[in-house]
């Protein structure tokens, strides 16, 4: 009765933005996880702040859950709908609002896409740097505190949103932190929404810190057969103050993925990947001092590029080393796990799960970005094959114990979704309970992202 009725209203109000049909519903019923898929109840695409506040109004009047879809890129299920939930499409709230150029901010719509974003600044000398890799939408980069490559220069979203404005359960437009570049006002509510998942509030517009576009940037690649020596050389890197903007690792086996994939011809060993900016001279010292370390430690085929073209080519392999490892094997889903560890860990967290990895015998590449020592595993599961999902599950488990054990945490990156939720007790503990506390209190009916970070019981 309620669904129905709130559909019917939704439909005299926002007749061209409700969706109810079969593409629609089946578009949104998953994302770039392995989780299985469910489908909402409706489509609704808001264009405004007020029209989120509005359809926010009228689902908590008729209690129906709501799941916020901005590229459907999460990688832990954030973005399947809960049962039996409106989801509330992003998508085309995707405007630049305001750009100040002279203090490198600007505010946009969370359903702007970083490469948009990046494309619309880029003739002001500007750019957005956190670059998780899929072109994710800026308010879902939010939700799900997106790092990525450039976080051991840039730092992640935390670091890179001034202020929100953002919708609450019952349809409350509150707005928090603003354009200055700190503050100590108040409970840091911009803080508590960024990785909330969904599950707190509606994110709707972002206040961005942007960063002068470097003068010249170079992309070095070195090999080494020992995965151990590889690590070895992240450490001694971050040890000696090199100011390197990215450090990414792909294993032998995804190197062979990506090769195949975008026809390249890169050496097929483990592989590290540094990006360097800055002038030309002092690119050329810094990586003058990565080659001299990486040959000490046994590094091989130590070269650079410069030609943008060269660069593109070389990060558009390592960002599409998802849909490379889900070409090695037809007829495959790809589990992607991630953990983050100490630096002083890092070595000892990828040898241990490398030997787990070749002991289960599934393909799992990884990957990461070591430089804050964050890395990932591409599960490569064939469909239908329960045995190697058992396994996968088995190999998820023994990363998250063994990245725990030494101080780190059970996702970097990903989020916890709806996969890792018991690992959130693990690592948290009593806290997890105050967690839930905010979350009553935010959204006491339990609207909000139903069934991402914690298991509560329905009202």
């Amino acid at each position: 009765m309620n669904t129905s009725s709130l559909l019917n209203t939704l439909l005299s109000q926002f007749p061209e933005q409700l969706d109810q049909s079969k593409h629609g519903l089946e578009q949104h019923s998953s994302d770039e996880s392995w989780h299985p898929k469910q489908h909402p109840i409706a489509v609704i695409y808001p264009t405004s702040t007020q029209d989120v506040s509005g359809i926010a109004s009228l689902c908590h009047q008729y209690n129906i859950p709501m799941s916020i879809f901005g590229a459907g890129t999460s990688v832990e299920g954030q973005s399947i709908p809960a049962p039996n939930s409106l989801c509330i499409d992003m998508s085309r709230m995707n405007s630049l609002l305001n750009l100040h150029s002279d203090d490198q901010d600007c505010q946009v719509q969370a359903g702007l896409r970083r490469l948009e974003l990046n494309e619309k600044i880029r003739d002001q000398g500007l750019f957005f740097p956190v670059d998780p890799g899929a072109n994710a939408s800026i308010g879902g980069m939010c939700a799900t505190r997106a790092s990525g490559t450039n976080a051991v220069k840039y730092g992640t979203m935390k670091h890179n949103v001034l202020g929100l404005t953002a919708v609450t359960a019952n349809g409350t437009i509150i707005h928090t932190g603003g354009r200055a570049r700190k503050s100590a006002s108040g409970y840091d509510l911009t803080s508590l929404l960024i990785g909330s998942e969904g599950t707190l509030a509606i994110i709707t517009e972002v206040t961005l810190r942007l960063h002068g576009t470097p003068e010249n940037t170079a992309v070095a690649s070195v090999q080494f057969q020992n995965l151990g020596a590889l690590t070895q050389l992240v450490f001694q890197v971050l040890q000696m103050g090199i100011p390197v903007a990215r450090v990414e690792l792909l294993d032998k086996p995804a190197i062979k993925a990506v090769n195949h994939y975008a026809h390249l011809q890169l050496p097929e060993d483990h592989t590290l990947f540094f990006e360097f900016h800055g002038s030309m001279q002092s690119i050329r010292e810094q990586t003058d001092s990565v080659e001299e370390l990486s040959k000490a430690l046994g590094g091989s085929q130590f070269s650079w590029a410069t030609k943008q073209e060269d660069k593109n080519r070389l990060w558009k392999a390592r960002h599409n080393v998802l849909y490379a490892a889900k070409a090695t094997q037809p007829n495959s889903t790809i589990w992607t796990t991630d953990v983050c560890v100490p630096i002083s860990s890092l070595a000892q967290c990828i040898l241990d799960i490398h030997k787990d990895i070749q002991s289960s015998g599934l393909l799992a590449p990884i990957v990461g970005h070591v430089g804050d020592g964050n890395f990932h595993l591409l599960i490569v599961i064939p469909n239908n094959d329960d045995d190697a999902l058992q396994q996968a599950k088995d190999l998820n488990e023994k990363l998250i114990h063994r990245a725990l054990a030494m101080g780190g945490t059970c996702t970097g990156e990903h989020g916890i979704g709806k996969g890792k939720k018991h690992w959130l007790i693990e690592e948290h503990g009593n806290a997890v309970d105050l967690m839930k506390t905010i979350k009553s209190s935010l959204d006491p009916s339990n609207l909000l992202g139903r069934g991402n970070i914690f298991s509560l019981e329905q009202p």
